[in-house]
């Protein structure tokens, strides 16, 4: 008998009209012929909590989480893995048997873009912007790849701070929090900086993040998780100063890859998940 009923995966957040991830994972499914669709779902924070209850609800494979929910999302979860209970956030959930587990990947994908530009974290220096979720994941998993020290920007000091505090209690990293004033020069023993706040997604293209330019260098490898435009006007102004610089595509690729595997259980087609990336955007 023909079976009607697809499985559900999807992405929940507020904005979330401009996020391109169900293009991605809908051609990997198209590609390995599986029945599964992926919902792009507006959910207001106020109602996340029933949000949750109907993936349990509609049997849902699982779904992503991005802004505003990635740290409110955890106590609807029934077990977090490893690495998100260091990140303390989650943006990628998996339902098995009626129970809700809560995986980061965000971090994760970021690392093995990094990889695939030709970059290592080996002994590096990483600045990275930002404290939120994405910042969180991206910090833990370089200082989990071997970068020698974190600095941790953000306007709070309080996130900034403890933050800077897990990386050096959980991994074997140094870290410092650096206070986001006006501005701001970029250290200049910095190897990698990440932009990990949203400054400059659409529609705010014309935004990017206050420091002072002229403190990047052509030695430094400069990272935006920003997808939508990915060319931001921090890389372009970045790579007028001679540096490297790495758009959130990867990331963004990647990570959904790492996705696709943990609803299906198979491989992901990531040259597929690529070039539906690059027809839309």
């Amino acid at each position: 008998m023909k079976n009607y009923r697809a499985e559900l995966t999807g992405v929940f957040g507020d904005p979330v009209d401009d996020n391109p991830t169900g293009v991605v994972e809908e051609a990997a499914f198209a590609a390995k012929k599986l029945n599964y669709r992926y919902l792009t779902v507006k959910v207001r924070p106020e109602d996340l909590q029933k949000a949750m209850d109907s993936v349990r609800i509609f049997g849902m494979k699982g779904i992503n989480l991005t802004m505003p929910h990635k740290i409110k999302v955890i106590p609807y979860l029934d077990e977090l893995s490893p690495a998100a209970e260091i990140i303390g956030a989650v943006n990628t959930v998996i339902q098995k048997d009626g129970k809700l587990y809560g995986e980061n990947t965000d971090g994760k994908g970021f690392v093995i873009a990094l990889k695939n530009s030709g970059e290592t974290l080996e002994g590096k220096t990483v600045t990275i912007l930002g404290a939120g979720g994405a910042a969180r994941a991206i910090a833990v998993e370089c200082a989990l790849n071997g970068a020698a020290h974190i600095n941790i920007v953000n306007r709070s000091s309080e996130k900034g701070m403890e933050l800077a505090v897990l990386i050096r209690e959980k991994t074997g990293s140094s870290a410092k929090y650096l206070n986001w004033t006006g501005n701001l020069t970029i250290p200049a023993d910095t190897d990698i900086l990440i932009n990990a706040t949203s400054i400059g997604f659409s529609p705010n293209v014309n935004d990017r993040p206050d420091i002072d330019y002229s403190s990047l260098t052509g030695k430094m490898c400069v990272c935006d998780v920003i997808f939508n435009p990915a060319q931001t006007l921090f890389l372009k102004a970045a790579a007028e100063n001679g540096a490297k610089t790495v758009t959130g595509l990867g990331m963004l690729v990647q990570q959904a890859a790492l996705n696709f595997t943990l609803w299906t259980g198979e491989e992901a087609p990531v040259d597929v998940m690529e070039e539906a990336l690059k027809r839309e955007l």
